[in-house]
């Protein structure tokens, strides 16, 4: 089913909101970040899971409970690990974006097709939701072509660094990203530069995301991501625009 994105009105941007690395070391601050952000971010919001780090029943129950809450959980790789890089390629960007965790980029298509359908069957063998939205750790994809991704694995989007790619149009929407994670100050500079880089394109295009990571309330840019939640139209869906299509188990 091809569809299209809606954007906001003119002068004011919608923001597709999500919450990183949902793991069970993790979730003590995804706690304490869902309680700041329900002060700015309508709910729900997107929660991206990591499926592979040891959940135990009570951890994935509180998944459960989450959803029931109305957020939408999706899929984000399955270790969020690496042990070595694949190439000079994946070195690089190791060092100047993803440090260890771009999963993908150390995989061919075929082991990266067998990722993301291990990671799409974690759910409903855990009694959650077939999530519809995979994005990759790091937004980076890999490797593999979009027909591959609409032929062999079962999300309807996925997630990258310039974009949101609907695989059932074959189509891919490119958005703006900010981004908070300054867990180091020399990080500081480089994501505001980023940051107002893409503010600017997102006054364009009228849409843009939010992606937030667990620790990001707690660190040297908190007070750039609670003003940017309370200046833009805050979604939290991301099948909310795609117009006349509603997420059920998998589809819009």
């Amino acid at each position: 089913m091809t569809s299209h994105i809606e954007t906001a009105t003119p002068g004011l941007p919608t923001a597709l909101v999500s919450i990183h690395d949902l793991m069970p070391s993790t979730m003590p601050a995804v706690r304490r970040l869902l309680r700041l952000l329900e002060r700015t971010a309508s709910q729900p919001l997107t929660l991206l899971v990591v499926p592979g780090r040891g959940w135990s029943q009570a951890a994935t129950r509180e998944l459960k409970v989450l959803e029931q809450a109305g957020h939408i959980l999706a899929g984000h790789g399955w270790l969020h690990h690496i042990e070595r890089f694949r190439n000079p390629y994946h070195w690089l960007h190791g060092l100047l974006l993803s440090r260890r965790v771009a999963e993908h980029l150390a995989l061919d298509a075929n082991a990266i097709i067998e990722l993301i359908n291990r990671c799409h069957a974690w759910f409903g063998d855990n009694g959650l939701n077939a999530p519809y939205l995979y994005v990759p750790p790091a937004w980076a994809l890999g490797p593999i072509s979009i027909e591959r991704l609409a032929e062999t694995c079962p999300f309807r989007l996925y997630e990258t660094f310039t974009g949101i790619l609907d695989a059932d149009g074959r189509r891919m929407t490119r958005m703006a990203l900010l981004g908070y994670e300054a867990d180091a100050l020399p990080r500081v500079p480089v994501l505001r530069g980023f940051n107002a880089i893409n503010r600017r394109w997102a006054k364009s295009s009228g849409l843009l995301r939010i992606g937030i990571h667990p620790h990001d309330g707690e660190l040297h840019l908190r007070r750039d991501l609670l003003s940017d939640l309370e200046h833009y139209r805050i979604i939290g869906d991301y099948a909310s625009l795609y117009v006349g299509e509603k997420a059920q188990t998998g589809t819009i």
